[in-house]
């Protein structure tokens, strides 16, 4: 369709959402949610075929004052906890699975390259993980105990300090992407090596299969949640290099407000992989059917959540898109 047909027929319908919104108090929530559908999917089709066009920048001006109007005068419902998790959460995430793709393969690749610089030279374990970790682990090998150090301390106080921890580093993972992606990249890099590092160590001793068992109990929450957090450093980052159709203000405000929300979900998740490090991890002689069974579970509550899940509402929204995105979120099996 051309430029000019498409303004024509939706001029009248773009006018009329301007004039609701100068009187959004008198819509009703969904009925202003209807408009607002109406005018994204016009945008994004705007967006499609012209990206460089008035038109495109006048849509996404109208898209953003509508988005505002409608969090600012909305009324907040007793379930707004579940909807917040069950549903927004995931509506984010999947606008965003690229990014999370891009932070995955960062962080494995990295990994297999501290897996490999490991095998050409075991004491690069020692420049990575320091000295006294390596013969601490040394030392716990040669006692049938390779995984000894999950239970060196008292789980209350491993707990708080694991968990701490892991949060800061998912933190930092974020908002350093203000400054620029490279910074988050940095961060996934080098958790990779280290994770890599400390694999190809256990398995040059010949313990790595058995480790990796207990490891990964709370290594799958840990892990994935840190390259969530990456994730969401580079939508940061990438907000205030590429605005696309927004203006840097506008596109850095969103890739903020989005990496927050996608940074916070990741907190029971770090929660849990800190209970389990501390209180299941330190039983490091468990059976391992016990073991496989945790991770698998952890695994499959991850990647549902996070990948899964987020493209079926999509896939909906997609579907239904003619009603409102609100309705087909309520409604998820688009009943």
């Amino acid at each position: 369709m051309r430029e000019a047909a498409f303004i024509k027929k939706n001029k009248d319908r773009w006018i009329s959402f301007e004039n609701a919104l100068k009187n959004s108090k008198s819509l009703v929530p969904d009925e202003l949610a209807d408009l607002y559908l109406q005018v994204v999917n016009d945008l994004s089709y705007a967006q499609t075929y012209y990206s460089k066009s008035k038109t495109t920048i006048y849509l996404n001006d109208l898209a953003r004052k509508a988005h505002f109007s409608i969090y600012k005068n909305k009324k907040e419902k007793s379930n707004r906890i579940i909807t917040f998790w069950k549903y927004e959460l995931p509506f984010i995430f999947s606008n965003y699975q690229k990014e999370l793709l891009l932070s995955f393969i960062i962080f494995f690749v990295s990994a297999g390259i501290g897996l490999f610089s490991v095998y050409q030279d075991i004491d690069f374990s020692r420049i990575v993980l320091g000295d006294g970790y390596v013969d601490m682990t040394i030392a716990n090998i040669r006692e049938g105990d390779p995984m000894g150090v999950y239970h060196s301390s008292s789980a209350w106080s491993m707990f708080a300090e694991i968990t701490i921890n892991n949060i800061q580093v998912g933190f930092n993972a974020f908002v350093l992407g203000i400054l620029t992606p490279v910074l988050p990249i940095v961060i996934l890099f080098y958790n990779g090596v280290m994770i890599g590092t400390f694999d190809g160590f256990l398995f040059q001793y010949g313990v790595g299969l058995r480790a990796n068992s207990i490891i990964w109990i709370h290594g799958v929450f840990e892990i994935f949640v840190i390259i969530v957090c990456g994730a969401a450093g580079i939508i940061l980052g990438n907000s205030l290099l590429f605005p696309k159709t927004f203006t840097r203000l506008q596109s850095v405000q969103k890739g903020f407000w989005d990496g927050v929300k996608i940074t916070f979900s990741t907190l029971p998740f770090f929660v849990c992989a800190g209970f389990l490090e501390s209180f299941v991890t330190r039983h490091s002689l468990m059976p391992l059917p016990i073991a496989l069974s945790i991770i698998a579970v952890s695994l499959c509550i991850i990647v549902f959540y996070y990948i899964i899940y987020p493209r079926q509402i999509r896939k909906k929204i997609d579907i239904y898109g003619s009603s409102t995105e609100n309705r087909v979120l309520k409604n998820p099996d688009g009943k």
